[in-house]
């Protein structure tokens, strides 16, 4: 199959957005790297596009989409989304945010087990795009793909988002096992009880129960949630080697985006009833109202139930 060289414009230089913006180089795709410091204007890299990549972090999200609002978009450009967060002001997921924004546009959501640094150094990885649009989901798929990176397609985008958002809060808590040294029962304990939590969460957006079973979830989970390489992994492990969250955020390369996603899920699961026990535990951790201690035996203290 010949493959036709696409202009893409990566938004966001850290780590993941340049690991994305090698990866689609290497298949021979016009690659142009932008941040807040680059050179050349938001408007030089974007008008013509025919694809946008958005990687940047939550917190500058909001502002980015105010920014390109002003920009001629095509409505044929296909709008990427990379960011693993949720908006505290509304609550809501970046592809909601995106779509809300560009109605007329196809929005991609990438989400896998992707560490950034393994990526960059050219080991073997998977991820998933998906969409609500098929074709733009297969583009985007076929720009990734290669012997290194398998892409695989769904058409769950929520569900394959909300699965990369929700496993940083997880990561934390699987820092915090590692952290106090509880051994791998109770880290194999906690992964598999995570996974129904984010279901519950998931369906509250609509999303299906299988998807949280595939890369995007399951494998998200498993890899985030066992590699000191991921930044939330690290805050739960410092936080059990009694380190303060301000020490750790001073200390941090990058952001720690299940810190933000615990806060604004936590808000959500109030107003909703969302039943989160796990989150529950790490927000309390964050915000010092529990020791690591306290948080793991309130988690094996909850009333006895049946498993499914």
């Amino acid at each position: 199959m010949i493959q036709t060289t696409k202009k893409i414009t990566v938004i966001g230089a850290g780590m993941w957005g340049t690991a994305l913006g090698h990866l689609a180089q290497k298949n021979h795709h016009q690659i142009r790297l932008w941040s807040r410091h680059s050179d050349k204007s938001l408007t030089e890299v974007v008008t013509d596009a025919q694809i946008i990549i958005s990687a940047v972090a939550m917190k500058g999200l909001e502002s980015l989409i105010e920014q390109l609002k002003t920009v001629s978009i095509s409505e044929n450009t296909i709008i990427v989304t990379a960011t693993k967060g949720l908006d505290p002001r509304t609550l809501d997921t970046p592809s909601h945010l995106w779509q809300q924004a560009f109605p007329p546009n196809a929005i991609v959501v990438l989400s896998g087990p992707n560490l950034s640094k393994e990526i960059e150094k050219g080991l073997p990885a998977a991820t998933v795009v998906a969409s609500q649009d098929l074709k733009a989901a297969e583009i985007i798929q076929s720009i990734f793909a290669s012997d290194l990176f398998r892409v695989y397609v769904n058409e769950d985008p929520i569900g394959t988002e909300l699965g990369g958002v929700l496993k940083n809060i997880m990561a934390i808590a699987a820092g915090v096992c590692a952290g106090l040294k509880l051994g791998t029962n109770a880290q194999a304990a906690l992964l598999t009880r995570a996974l129904p939590e984010m279901i519950r969460v998931g369906r509250y957006w609509g999303a299906k129960p299988e998807t949280f079973m595939g890369l995007s979830g399951l494998g998200d989970l498993l890899a985030t949630c066992s590699s000191p390489l991921s930044r939330n992994y690290q805050v739960g492990y410092k936080i059990a080697q009694g380190k303060t969250l301000e020490q750790i955020l001073e200390e941090s390369e990058g952001t720690a985006e299940g810190i933000n996603t615990t806060n604004v899920l936590i808000k959500l699961a109030l107003s909703e009833n969302i039943y989160v026990p796990i989150a529950s535990c790490v927000y309390q951790l964050l915000k010092g109202e529990k020791s690591p201690e306290e948080a793991v035996q309130t988690l094996m203290a909850r009333e006895l139930k049946q498993e499914f």
